[in-house]
């Protein structure tokens, strides 16, 4: 008998499985619907710290799956997230962040007991090895022992056009700060990134599930699964219906099931099996199992915008295999209702894998704190649909309003005189369903890229009117900066994501009609079930999400040994 079946095999669902089966006596098996990937099989486009490829390799991701991200009729597009063992972390930008220490204790006051700042950060220490910030000083917010190692980018290998960036912004007030995930405050950080001692991605696929953890007997790994449903019987989850490559079915039977899916992915299990909005379920034809209105609700995500410059042949990297998000900027927008350093920019050396990317450097801004709310339907009740993801963003008129703001800050830094070795033309940018299809691998595109790129070299004064005829399409900065109805226009034309999804399960206290669990992971009104990944958050922390998730699986690791030995005490107590 299975005593832990974990359904999703991401950032969460490999910690979970490690931890778990460290108990001997604990059946544990972990479904992935995507491939396998471990230290020896990871191909070199996902072990490489440049992530360009990873994430475009359809092989990879949900291929199928969409998401509207305004509130416009052509708003919605393809949306990247992860099919494969390891999950977001397989394929992400390998970013470490935590966020701010309010975001936790945030949690709490929207009723996740127990998930404050304080309660937080030790598993924050736990899940790292902090290669740059050692010893006794650093031990109050640092650890050094844990899987997940972490870096920042040494200065050598900086970019000319990010050192030109951080100092163009310190002369604006934003001073260097040397530690990204130390006190939180506005300033320019090189990035704290996820990588080997050898440079390269080390998912959670490889720094959980080490080869010594997947000889362990008592942990069973199945790839290529797709879970349709949890299986419920009078109240209880008593395991789930898995579909495997072949077409087979299959049910395994466990004491307890433990839904790790993904923010997406795992309330579309949920509703699969009759959990969440009862009209939306028998409108679909599913039984009821709990009514819960807040299973895909609270959908949330970090809205995001960008500005480019053509950059000259000095402000090219040298290290073109070198992580590309050098360095971040974390500054406050001051609008009212808003927190401290509630908007961030990625300062990134390169914009893209190919020659094209080569030559175009970015501030990549997103609003680190975001109101706007979405929601998550299924389309069907048959698992092989995709959800219907409708986002919502800039629905709260705050998120607008900074990401003009984070347009204007960018056009400021990067016209700057002093950047002006390094760069040529600036432009306004975004991830548009139109750049992603030209950074598809393919014959065709290459040759496309390679055509431009030399035109770009080539063109001279012609620079200008190349970029704005055929990469903007006519958008200048110039005319967004004059025209604040065209600049509010661009930015809900081209408002794109993070690939951040939270909170569609979100942890509350049991009598709030819109939480789906409490919070240690349980689902209210279902007994032995739990959720553990990003749909929990109650509220989107200010960070890349995925170092959060993995704390989020590491303290409910604990919870769950916990809450088993107190279980098994109270047994042999009555059985005495």
């Amino acid at each position: 008998m299975i005593d832990y079946l974990i359904l999703g095999g991401g950032s969460a669902g490999c910690v979970l499985a490690a931890r778990l089966s460290e108990d001997p006596d604990k059946e544990v098996c972990l479904i992935e619907a995507g491939r396998d990937i471990s230290a020896r099989t990871m191909p070199a486009a996902i072990r490489s710290r440049y992530p360009g490829r990873a994430y475009l390799d359809v092989s990879n991701i949900w291929r199928r799956l969409t998401a509207l991200m305004g509130n416009r009729a052509n708003a919605e597009r393809r949306y990247e997230q992860a099919r494969i063992l390891g999950g977001g972390s397989a394929i992400n930008a390998l970013m470490t962040n935590r966020g701010a220490p309010a975001d936790y204790d945030e949690w709490q006051t929207l009723g996740a007991q127990g998930w404050n700042w304080d309660n937080c950060l030790p598993y924050f220490r736990k899940l790292e090895n902090d290669s740059d910030f050692r010893g006794p000083q650093h031990a109050a917010l640092h650890g050094n022992s844990g899987p997940l190692r972490i870096r920042r980018t040494s200065p050598e290998r900086l970019s000319p056009f990010v050192r030109g960036v951080m100092n163009v912004l310190g002369g604006r007030g934003l001073a260097h700060k040397p530690d990204q995930n130390g006190p939180w405050e506005e300033g320019v950080f090189v990035g704290a990134i996820g990588v080997s001692e050898q440079g390269e991605r080390i998912p959670t696929s490889v720094c959980y599930l080490t080869d010594e953890v997947r000889r362990r007997s008592n942990l069973t790994i199945k790839t290529h699964c797709l879970v349709d449903r949890v299986l419920i019987k009078s109240g209880r989850a008593v395991g789930a219906r898995i579909i495997g490559q072949d077409g087979a079915v299959e049910s395994l039977m466990a004491r307890e099931v433990i839904v790790c899916a993904g923010a997406i992915h795992s309330p579309a299990i949920l509703l699969r099996s009759g959990i969440g909005p009862v009209d939306d379920l028998i409108s679909l034809g599913i039984s009821l199992v709990s009514d819960r209105p807040g299973v895909g609700a609270n959908l949330m995500e970090h809205p995001s915008i960008a500005v480019s410059a053509l950059l000259t042949r000095e402000g090219r990297t040298a290290f073109p295999d070198e992580h590309h998000e050098q360095a971040i900027v974390r500054v406050s927008s001051g609008l009212q209702g808003t927190v401290p350093c509630d908007m961030h920019g990625a300062i990134l050396s390169r914009s893209g894998w190919h020659s094209i990317g080569y030559r175009l450097g970015t501030i990549f801004f997103w609003v680190n704190k975001s109101y706007s709310r979405g929601r998550l339907r299924l389309a069907s009740s048959d698992p092989n649909d995709e959800p219907v993801v409708r986002f919502d963003m800039l629905s709260d008129p705050r998120d607008l309003e900074r990401l003009k703001q984070a347009l204007r800050l960018g056009a400021e830094t990067l016209s700057a005189d002093a950047l002006a070795g390094a760069r040529s033309v600036v432009f306004p940018s975004s991830y548009s369903p139109r750049v992603a299809k030209v950074a598809m691998p393919g014959g065709f595109n290459a040759l496309q890229r390679g055509v431009l790129s030399l035109l770009l070299d080539v063109a001279g004064p012609l620079r200008q009117w190349l970029v704005h005829g055929l990469v903007t399409q006519g958008v200048t900065l110039k005319k967004l900066m004059a025209d604040d109805r065209a600049l509010t226009e661009f930015v809900q034309r081209n408002v794109g994501g993070t690939w951040h999804p939270s909170g569609t399960c979100r942890m509350g206290s049991a009598d709030d009609p819109m939480a789906v669990t409490t919070a240690d992971g349980r689902v209210i009104g279902v007994e032995g079930l739990r959720v553990c990944d990003a749909s929990l958050m109650p509220s989107i922390p200010c960070a890349n999400t995925n170092v959060p998730t993995i704390m989020i699986a590491e303290r409910l690791a604990d919870l769950i040994k916990a809450q088993a030995t107190v279980a098994q005490r109270d047994f042999e107590v009555s059985g005495t």
